[in-house]
């Protein structure tokens, strides 16, 4: 790891080697285009870095970025990275609770989003004391300046920041079991750590690429494949701003010249899904792989029947990076994580932190001493320290290892549910529920589903005089989708009597859970 290193820096010597070659290639779902070279896209950061500087936007300030798919979010990233600016990575999604959380956790500066956002900020101004800047995407407004009005006349070339490699660059926020989101900390080096195997062992993304990696911004799997291993690796990255549809995205595959594909599970099991599969030619696609939450054996079955194309499984987590995967070369276990990356130290441990024989179920472990661990929970020691375990870091997640060093998912060892790719706290969920003017008490568990391997089931026990009805579960789905982002919803609602709990009082979640698991069998 270099002294000294900034990934912005390092995809602007792609616009000297390439100036030409296309870096972000954007498509609407009406067909239309917007493409930007390298050289543009350097020009274009440049100016925005200058533009942000210009209003008060300076090194180590943190900004929540809220911004859809396009040239603009690769724009705005370079550009903070460039000024030395701590990138706080927002979904689109967030409701004013999200919102004014992570401001005031994390002292933000300024935020940066879309017109669809701006009324979600809004009313909660005079809670975030620490805002100073309000930068819209779209037009000027009252309160906030566009960011078109901010690029006029600001000059093309910028002299990019000289960050440590240790100093904090993204500040990611991840659920927990209880309390708000912890903000994970990672540093300028982490991209740099992050290329050296999942850019090249696992995306197996070359410079000559063009890469479809579906996540949005907002989240870390953004950061992993559409913009660091794309653009750190000088390929080009594809760009789809409509909505799913497994048709839509078999048509895509088929009419762009997409050569490497980075989709979910869910968006995966779709397409395997569509009645006339075997008539898409994907001629370009020559590496795809899935991460969010554990591939089926089906998906990689019928990939390979049909296109001759084994979908590598790949598992990591805000706090890290690829940590375990089918990497390139490998032959799959099909339902198995893969095997451990080349450059981490992985291991199954009990809880005691001592390492566990093969074929025992443990927690799945990391070597703390891995550089592209993240760097804590932004003020937060108690969290952090509940991390660890001796000299390794404890993913939250079980598993067990093979006698060929394959790591087959067991569950997770807390309540995070992990739905459609998506990491969902129950705290958020029964936050929002117990809002309701209908009910005492609640709780939230991942309930197993075959398209999005689980999705949020709440218990809910109504206040008295109360009655159940489809009427009042419907009102409180839109409850929870109007106080929290929308993908935390429970799409399943059952009333209850009681709810299992400790002698303390805890709600014990893993007999629901558990509940949930014996319905699917029987």
């Amino acid at each position: 790891m270099p002294t000294f290193y900034n990934f912005a820096a390092q995809v602007d010597e792609w616009a000297v080697k390439h100036p030409d070659k296309r870096a972000v290639w954007e498509l609407d779902e009406q067909g239309q285009e917007q493409i930007l070279t390298y050289e543009e896209l350097r020009r274009f950061s440049n100016r925005i870095a200058n533009g942000l500087g210009s209003i008060g936007i300076e090194r180590g300030d943190r900004v929540l970025v809220l911004v859809s798919r396009g040239t603009t979010a690769y724009g705005l990233y370079l550009a903070l990275l460039k000024l030395g600016a701590v990138i706080m990575p927002g979904s689109e999604m967030l409701r004013q609770k999200d919102i004014e959380y992570r401001v005031n956790h994390a002292k933000a500066k300024a935020v940066i989003g879309f017109d669809g956002v701006l009324a979600e900020v809004d009313p909660i101004r005079g809670q975030c004391a620490s805002l100073k800047h309000f930068v819209t995407i779209g037009e000027s407004k009252e309160g906030w300046i566009s960011l078109d009005h901010l690029l006029q006349h600001q000059d093309e070339e910028f002299e990019c920041a000289q960050t440590r490699s240790d100093e904090l660059a993204f500040l990611s926020y991840t659920s927990g079991t209880t309390g708000g989101p912890k903000g994970v900390m990672h540093v300028h080096g982490w991209p740099f750590a992050h290329l050296a195997v999942a850019a090249k062992q696992w995306l197996d993304v070359r410079e000559e690429d063009t890469v479809w990696a579906t996540a949005g911004p907002g989240w870390a799997k953004w950061i992993w494949s559409p913009f660091v291993s794309t653009l750190g690796m000088g390929a080009t990255a594809f760009v789809y701003k409509g909505r799913f549809g497994a048709e839509t995205y078999l048509n895509l595959l088929q009419k762009y010249p997409i050569s490497v594909l980075c989709a979910t599970p869910t968006e995966y099991r779709l397409m395997a899904k569509v009645s006339d599969l075997e008539s898409y030619q994907l001629q370009a696609l020559r590496s795809a792989c899935s991460a969010g939450e554990p591939l089926n054996r089906e998906v990689i079955d019928t990939f390979r029947r049909v296109f001759q194309l084994t979908v590598r499984d790949g598992y990591g987590q805000t706090e890290n990076t690829l940590i375990v995967g089918t990497f390139v070369g490998m032959e799959p276990k099909p339902g198995s994580m893969g095997r451990p990356s080349p450059v981490a130290r992985i291991a199954i441990v009990d809880e005691e932190g001592m390492e566990v024989q093969t074929g025992q179920v443990g927690d799945i472990a990391i070597d703390r001493n891995m550089v592209a661990l993240f760097k804590g929970y932004l003020d937060d020691p108690e969290r952090t320290a509940k991390a660890f375990r001796g000299e390794w870091y404890i993913t939250g997640d079980q598993g067990r290892m093979d006698e060929d060093g394959y790591i087959w998912f067991e569950g997770r060892s807390d309540d995070i549910i992990i739905s459609g790719g998506y990491t969902i706290g129950p705290f958020e969920v029964e936050d929002a529920l117990v809002k309701h003017p209908a009910v005492a008490e609640c709780a939230a568990v991942a309930s197993p589903d075959p398209e999005r391997g689980n999705i949020v089931k709440a218990f809910v026990i109504l206040k008295k005089g109360v009655t159940p009805s489809d009427e009042l579960i419907a009102q409180l789905q839109e409850h929870v989708k109007t106080l929290t982002a929308p993908y935390k919803y429970p799409r399943k609602i059952e009333f209850v009597e009681e709810l299992p709990k400790t002698t303390s009082g805890k709600i014990r979640r893993i007999e629901l859970r558990q509940m949930e698991r014996d319905r699917l069998r029987s």
